[in-house]
């Protein structure tokens, strides 16, 4: 008689955030080990009280209790940030193994920040019992980096960095389709999210700038690239600017390199997963509009400074809720659960 392997438990906390939407989508259409899972809210009061969908079938979404998520193979903490450092501190006491995508324990040095395929190697041998899920530009930077910096070195890289809306959740999203149709309809918009109009607008900064003039998120951009590619004195500079686009990263990245390098070369280090080429020479198809729920990060133009052969641009776009946040999650479940198997 074949005996069938035990289904790993799962559990998801937040399932109304965008990214616990987005793990729970993924979770639903991508290959994964058999699993169960289970739906935790914090605002759910009573058991029974509400609904959602998994895999196109109803599912009861329970109140959290952190004595339920005990025993649990993997739990995914997408809720807010006080909710996640609650359940964060149990998986770091052992209480269960959690992949938190809430950004809380991002800056916090005994919890490992991973990035799929760049710095996830100890995976295959153990699991800590917390991962911190990076922000979607360091996911994105650092996949770059990855490819190109060991082959050719690095003197400078500069990343101008166009932030969409829905970096700041669903309030993000709201107050740009609002204020669109208040202006469309020649009333007043209404601002609460950002300081000023985002509407058919562009803001240099979107929080409290320090005496150098770099706002908290830039700051902590850089350290986490740094801190994923186990390189302290990467030579990097990040500015982020807030657009008004729904949803997906775009970066225009200036590398410097040590070494010379033809654009083709740099091309044949972005043509395999998670990277997309695109035929840029032709059309314009890396854009937020043609990326937006896409998988891959998408490579756009590529430029060689004509006076500096070691200089390049390079214009990547990537969705924030896929490939930046619950895919780099996926795929680190998948690796975590795997080393338990073995």
């Amino acid at each position: 008689m074949t005996k069938t392997k035990p289904k790993h438990r799962l559990a998801l906390v937040g399932t109304d955030s965008l990214r616990g939407q987005e793990i729970k989508n993924i979770l639903a259409q991508k290959k994964f080990p058999a699993f169960e899972i289970e739906l935790f809210d914090p605002d759910v009061q009573e058991d029974y009280s509400k609904l959602t969908q998994f895999k196109k079938e109803p599912m009861v979404v329970h109140r959290l209790r952190a004595k339920d998520l005990e025993g649990k193979d993997l739990v995914f903490l997408a809720s807010d940030g006080k909710i996640s450092e609650e359940m964060g501190k149990l998986a770091v006491e052992g209480k269960f193994k959690a992949i938190d995508l809430s950004e809380t324990f991002n800056s916090r040095e005994d919890v490992p920040l991973l990035v799929s395929g760049v710095n996830d190697g100890g995976l295959k041998t153990a699991a800590p019992g917390l991962v911190a899920n990076p922000h979607a530009v360091t996911i994105i930077l650092s996949s770059l980096f990855h490819r190109i910096v060991p082959k050719f070195g690095l003197k400078r890289a500069v990343a101008f960095v166009l932030q969409p809306v829905s970096a700041f959740d669903d309030a993000g999203i709201q107050e740009l389709a609002s204020q669109s149709v208040a202006l469309l309809n020649s009333s007043v918009p209404k601002t609460k999210v950002f300081k000023e109009q985002i509407a058919f607008n562009l803001l240099s900064h979107t929080d409290a700038l320090d005496a150098d003039g770099f706002g908290s998120v830039e700051r902590r951009l850089v350290t986490e690239v740094r801190r994923v590619l186990c390189k302290l004195e990467l030579p990097l500079v990040l500015s982020i600017l807030q657009v008004p686009v729904f949803h997906t990263y775009a970066i225009m990245t200036y590398l410097e390199l040590k070494d010379e390098a033809e654009i083709e070369t740099i091309e044949s280090l972005l043509k395999s997963a998670p990277f997309k080429m695109t035929p840029f020479r032709t059309s314009c198809e890396a854009t937020p509009l043609k990326v937006s729920g896409k998988d891959e990060i998408f490579v756009g133009q590529i430029k060689r400074e004509p006076d500096n052969p070691k200089a390049f641009w390079i214009w990547l776009v990537a969705d924030n809720l896929t490939r930046g946040a619950a895919l780099n999650a996926f795929e680190l479940a998948r690796k975590i659960l795997g080393a338990e198997a073995r």
